[in-house]
């Protein structure tokens, strides 16, 4: 079976003297079960593992009987794994979390904790507000090209298409089974538990909406007013700009923020759309197959927003943000901005003139900046979406 090395990093944690709550975040169905039971696996401490998610009425007095279990253990064999899935479907779970693993430290009581949880906008506001220097973050996010590439064999044409999640790869050669799969189980799922049951959301027809109607737009520059006015609706623009901030945290389409002199002024401008996975754009297209006999306008959309959803889960958790930016007529797709350096990347296919003239508009406004240019005359794909944060930065 293939390992993620977010497991590998989480078993050798667990093998260091208890320091930190160990949380694993990222999208619902992309293997954080998993890989927390391959890091587990290789523990050899006794190992509890608990799922919030089975349950429909979870108190806050099943996870004090849970842990007082791996007390028992602790103290029977020197330490435990307390394992929690979808932590974040306990109620006041940070509270109570921060009360027992404090009483644990006092008391020296070896439980291990490892914490897993899909709603990021729930465990964030946990760690934040109970937390504070007790815990240390693994990111398992959408899979990458290589990671696809490596754990099934997929192809590039066909990572476009399927790429990001690895439970409907069973389907990949029926691929209405496939669509089925991402629409149920993955996109209506996240939906419904991470974000409908969690938040209060007083119009979900239009987050559902939004969504569907996002997704089909990503790569497009588009006010929030005008995406209320495709939505037919009387909400405001503060609402649509919420539940795309919940849609974002929750890995299903996320709106970037145009590249600005001041904070401000970037969060004032039209955000661009970006689905977070191929597969999400996919199933909302009803795409299959390969992009091989795809449109051409319709391929390219499909592969700047494969860039862009590379370089959103590269730079999720880090410095280093992801924007775009647009002067006029002249665009550049994609802005890498870290601490000590800032990359343009281009995605074209066909006259790349078009990206060189943003490039040199760009330097005028912004000062220089390293340029990259994905497809014809460029990088080849599969080379880019292969690349780590670090190699892009260089």
């Amino acid at each position: 079976m293939y390992r993620r090395p977010q497991s590998t990093e989480l078993e050798r944690r667990l093998s260091e003297p208890r320091r930190f709550i160990q949380i694993v975040l990222g999208p619902r169905q992309v293997g954080k079960t998993t890989l927390v039971r391959q890091a587990l696996d290789g523990c050899e401490k006794p190992v509890m593992s608990i799922s919030a998610d089975d349950l429909e009425m979870i108190g806050r007095e099943w996870l004090i009987e849970k842990w007082n279990r791996a007390r028992a253990v602790a103290t029977a064999s020197g330490s435990c794994v307390l394992s929690v899935d979808e932590i974040q479907r306990v109620p006041d779970w940070s509270a109570i979390v921060k009360r027992l693993w404090d009483e644990d430290s006092a008391s020296r009581c070896r439980v291990y904790v490892v914490l897993t949880g899909s709603s990021t906008t729930l465990i964030r506001k946990g760690m934040s507000e109970s937390l504070a220097g007790r815990f240390e973050v693994l990111r398992a996010g959408h899979w990458s090209w290589p990671e696809m590439r490596d754990a099934f064999g997929v192809e590039l044409d066909e990572y476009l298409i399927v790429g990001g999640y690895p439970g409907p790869m069973d389907f990949r050669s029926t691929p209405d089974r496939w669509r089925d799969y991402m629409r149920q189980s993955i996109i209506e799922s996240t939906l419904a538990l991470d974000v409908l049951s969690l938040e209060r959301i007083d119009k979900p027809a239009l987050l559902r909406n939004l969504f569907i109607l996002g997704t089909r737009m990503s790569t497009q520059i588009v006010s929030l007013q005008k995406l209320l006015g495709r939505l037919q609706d009387s909400g405001n623009a503060a609402t649509i700009a919420q539940y795309l901030s919940l849609l974002s945290d929750s890995g299903l389409l996320t709106g970037l923020e145009k590249y600005t002199a001041t904070a401000a002024r970037s969060r004032a401008a039209s955000p661009k759309l970006i689905s977070t996975a191929p597969a999400l754009l996919s199933a909302i297209l009803g795409l299959s197959g390969s992009t091989k006999s795809i449109d051409p306008t319709l391929r390219g959309q499909i592969v700047e927003s494969a860039v862009g959803s590379h370089l959103l889960g590269l730079a999720r958790g880090t410095t280093t943000s992801v924007k775009y930016w647009r002067e006029g007529n002249v665009e550049v797709d994609f802005v890498l901005q870290s601490p000590r350096r800032r990359i343009l990347i281009e995605v074209k296919s066909g006259d790349s003139r078009g990206a060189y003239r943003g490039t040199e508009q760009f330097r005028k406004m912004h000062g220089d900046a390293r340029l990259i240019l994905v497809g014809d005359d460029g990088m080849p794909l599969d080379v880019f979406l292969g690349m780590t944060l670090e190699e892009i930065l260089l």
